[in-house]
């Protein structure tokens, strides 16, 4: 599944067979250039920072002293999100409650958690523990008995509102108190509670069995121990724990909006999705910008852009809104920027798609670029490996590139901060270079 391009030593291991394998002293010899040869290249320095990266990540997850453990979980909020971080946590040894108003949301859970526990652990007796950790609490009894509750409820600020303010009268002296919100910032939540301080951010990425990362999100009133319970319990359960913030769509999501809105707009200028899919793959990309707004759901980027737009300069797409008011919302509806039957897309038999503008890739990944060095420049992260960090491991960004800011310094800053003048000559102030980038070149 390696691209050559991207990830040469999986090829360069099987030429040397083809060529050399029958000549021992010559393939020790040809060996030892390969190496050398791959070593050095940008792939491979790259990927021994991500490493790094990854390992600096698991070092933000330190217990405090004295701090209480965490043994039970209450998720309130059974929908793909809640529903799947209550399986992740009975899969990694928690008992966990998970409460939601509707039977049916919470059968729709546990069919798959079943699911996650069959392909991981194997064995019906481990499985079946597994299931028997995770029980379904309508009334919402587990609540007194939680170390940590997770509030995974809809994106709605009153609505959280008026749950942390029930909830906090409930739960234990000790317990920690979290929101898996992706956008609303925790100071506005935690106007209805008494001691705001106790309120963390733990915003998990979608699918939450597969994407490593966790931002643990703290406000000024924030109590440092508990964020440092919060990130101590994102490494409990062999997440990557990433401490933020409180900003408008944290770290993860304001990064990636831009580049999700510029795919739309160009896609408004009659570029086909699979053209601009395609730029982002032979970027380096996990998935495609469009497919993966598909996958969100059309809605859920809609509404994640509106909150940022009232506190950003990100322009919402006109067609992104009439998508979302025709019910086209990507792959949970059935049709969106492809179209789908049961969540899986259907094959696309129309070629290639057309010719992609020459800008195209620049266009994408320059929007991202920009709004990572103005996270920087606000302090939403501690430092730029932090940041490149948890742009790999909460999007996926291409390992082998090291991440957005080392990406750019590899290019040379200032000669990205020509390029990013380039494109706004063409395409507007949506590429004005942020004025982080003198930092950069400073550094």
């Amino acid at each position: 599944k390696a691209r050559k391009d991207h990830y040469p030593a999986p090829y360069a291991l099987i030429d040397l067979w083809v060529k050399y394998g029958d000549q021992s002293h010559s393939m020790m010899t040809q060996e030892a250039k390969s190496v050398a040869n791959l070593v050095v290249g940008d792939t491979a320095k790259n990927l021994v920072r991500t490493f790094f990266l990854r390992e600096k990540l698991k070092g933000q997850g330190k217990a405090p002293k004295d701090a209480p453990p965490i043994k039970r979980v209450h998720v309130i909020g059974a929908g793909v999100m809640g529903g799947d971080i209550a399986a992740w946590c009975a899969l990694r040894g928690l008992h966990v409650t998970l409460q939601d108003r509707s039977h049916e949301v919470i059968g729709r859970a546990l069919k798959r958690a079943a699911g996650l526990f069959k392909k991981r652990l194997k064995d019906p007796l481990r499985i079946q523990d597994a299931m028997d950790r995770l029980v379904p609490d309508v009334p919402g009894h587990g609540v007194a008995r939680a170390d940590l509750v997770i509030e995974a409820i809809v994106e709605n600020v009153e609505a959280k509102q008026g749950l942390f303010k029930d909830l906090e009268g409930r739960i234990k002296e000790d317990a920690l108190l979290t929101t898996n919100t992706s956008s609303i910032k925790l100071e506005t939540i935690g106007e209805a509670l008494e001691r705001p301080e106790r309120l963390v951010g733990l915003h998990f990425f979608n699918p939450v069995a597969q994407m490593p990362l966790v931002e643990i999100v703290h406000s000024d009133k924030t109590d440092p121990a508990a964020a440092q319970r919060a990130a101590a319990f994102a490494k409990q359960i062999d997440r990557l724990p990433l401490p933020v913030k409180s900003s408008p769509g944290f770290l993860v999501n304001r990064i990636l909006m831009p580049y999700l809105l510029e795919a739309v707009l160009i896609h408004e200028e009659r570029v086909s999705p699979k053209v601009i899919d395609k730029a982002a793959l032979d970027f380096g990309m996990p998935m495609g910008p469009l497919r993966l707004a598909d996958t969100v759901g059309l809605d859920i980027c809609l509404s994640v852009a509106e909150i940022l737009s009232k506190e950003l300069d990100v322009p919402v797409p006109e067609s992104l809104r009439v998508m979302v008011e025709k019910g086209n919302l990507g792959a949970k509806s059935g049709s969106g920027f492809y179209r789908y039957q049961n969540g899986k897309p259907l094959e696309d038999k129309g070629g290639e798609g057309g010719k992609a503008p020459r800008d195209l890739t620049d266009r994408l990944i320059g929007r991202l670029v920009n709004e990572a060095v103005a996270c920087l420049r606000e302090g939403v992260v501690d430092n730029a490996e932090l940041l490149d960090a948890g742009i790999i491991f909460g999007t996926g960004f291409a390992p082998f590139r090291g991440g957005p800011l080392n990406y750019a310094n590899r290019l040379g800053v200032d000669n990205y901060v020509d390029k990013l003048q380039d494109l706004e000559g063409r395409h507007g102030g949506g590429f004005k270079p942020d004025s982080g980038w003198e930092a950069l070149a400073g550094g």
